[in-house]
């Protein structure tokens, strides 16, 4: 991924990371179709949690693999969170079932990249 910039940060090259920011911009796209009487419930909650998979790996990169690793299990938990409102938004009617399926994809893709980052922390 290129984000067209002449100044660089290392945590940009992780993959997980590119693949989160992804997610994220995905969300917050197919949140915009949602009613506008969950502007402040599901489409918010929805977007922060995706947000917030990238944002903790950023955040915890640059620090001891301890603490990366603790961002990284606040990141693992973003994912989850994910599944849950992405589950509420199909229940609800906003996704179809495409849509909810390459979420879950995307989602499971992430989490997997994730654990086996914290793994090899750990090592």
């Amino acid at each position: 991924m290129n984000f067209e910039s002449k100044y660089h940060f290392s945590f940009e090259n992780l993959i997980v990371y590119q693949k989160a920011i992804i997610l994220g911009e995905h969300i917050n796209e197919l949140v915009d179709l949602f009613p506008d009487k969950e502007k402040f419930r599901l489409t918010s909650q929805f977007c922060r949690a995706a947000d917030s998979i990238a944002a903790n790996i950023s955040e915890g990169s640059g620090s001891t693999d301890p603490n990366f690793n603790r961002y990284l299990k606040m990141a693992w938990d973003s994912s989850h969170e994910c599944v849950t409102w992405n589950t509420k938004a199909y229940l609800r009617n906003y996704i179809s079932k495409e849509q909810f399926e390459e979420n879950r994809a995307s989602l499971t893709e992430i989490g997997k990249m994730i654990s086996s980052l914290r793994k090899k922390l750990k090592n």
